[in-house]
């Protein structure tokens, strides 16, 4: 069993990243993972059905990618009944850690297929997908899985497989989607932009950051006022920004906030009291392409920020860079 684990807790990494690119929730993938260790030490404790087994990481992959399809079916029904809008639960790290982290994958490759849409934009636009239009992308284009081993996870053909990335693959690329291309420096000087302007109060100047056709989602699941739908438009983005973030400058001593990597992407941690007294903490995430923000992603449920650590008194808003 020491070696079944040793084994395992190699693959672990990997496994996590598979498992949130496809189901944009870490606790989900978390649970996806430990099944898989449960299904391989139940399948492969018997060392002549181990000897069977030519590629590990391949049959990691294989199992944990059809946990995940099942996961993926089930949550199409929950998610209907959800209030409001739904985001991905955000992975937090500090700024100084190297992205893509904590459930990514750190393979450069990997790094550099997808570096266009690292981030919550990424994980939103997979949320639109079947299940299986979802698996099939993850698994050959994020992943670079053959298509053969895809078609497995799936139940169907190697063609079949192909035409459902390619799908995938047509929807992740839409135009009319947030797009996020920036690098560090440039994520940087946009959001600490956006944050001057929304202090400034001026609208003219927050509309100068925000890209045309920017989209807004926030998601509390009820627990706090949040837009049902999607705000889209720099116009109607801009007011909404200012009417949120704007508050904050008059709450100075009451509001902490910290630069973050929500998602591998550059992101706020911000914290508050509500009106009636409840604690309020609140990650933002931010796409930005050609020096403009193109989608900002309010995630204030509670229940998906709960375990982020807490801010200290000399955070505080509007936060330093």
């Amino acid at each position: 069993m020491r070696d079944l684990a040793t084994e395992f807790e190699a693959e672990r990494g990997r496994l996590l990243a598979v498992a949130h690119r496809m189901l944009g929730s870490r606790s989900e993938a978390e649970d996806a993972v430990q099944e898989t260790w449960l299904r391989y030490a139940g399948a492969l404790a018997d060392p002549a059905a181990r000897a069977e087994i030519r590629e590990l990481s391949a049959w990691l992959t294989t199992t944990c990618a059809r946990i995940c399809l099942d996961v993926l079916r089930s949550a199409r029904v929950r998610r209907e009944a959800y209030r409001g809008q739904w985001l991905p639960e955000p992975i937090v790290s500090p700024l100084d850690a190297v992205p893509p982290t904590d459930g990514y994958a750190p393979d450069p490759a990997e790094r550099a297929v997808r570096s266009d849409q690292v981030g919550t934009a990424l994980l939103v636009v997979l949320e639109q997908l079947a299940p299986e239009q979802r698996v099939a992308f993850v698994l050959h284009d994020v992943f670079a899985v053959p298509f053969a081993r895809v078609a497995e996870v799936l139940g169907t053909t190697e063609v079949a497989a192909r035409q459902l990335a390619s799908r995938a693959r047509r929807a992740v690329s839409a135009p009319d989607l947030p797009r996020h291309t920036a690098q560090p420096a440039e994520q940087r000087r946009v959001i600490a932009a956006f944050v001057a302007a929304t202090e400034s109060g001026e609208l003219d100047a927050l509309l100068r950051v925000l890209a045309p056709d920017v989209v807004f989602i926030g998601d509390s699941n009820g627990h706090f006022p949040a837009a049902r739908r999607p705000v889209v438009g720099a116009d109607a983005v801009g007011r909404f920004a200012l009417g949120l973030f704007g508050r904050a400058g008059r709450y100075t001593n009451a509001v902490r906030a910290r630069p973050v990597l929500v998602d591998g992407v550059l992101g706020l941690q911000i914290e508050t009291v509500y009106a009636d007294g409840r604690p309020l903490r609140m990650v933002t995430a931010f796409a930005v392409d050609q020096g403009r923000v193109t989608g900002i992603f309010n995630q204030l449920n509670p229940e998906k920020v709960a375990d982020l650590p807490p801010l200290g008194d000399d955070e505080t808003w509007p936060p330093r860079w």
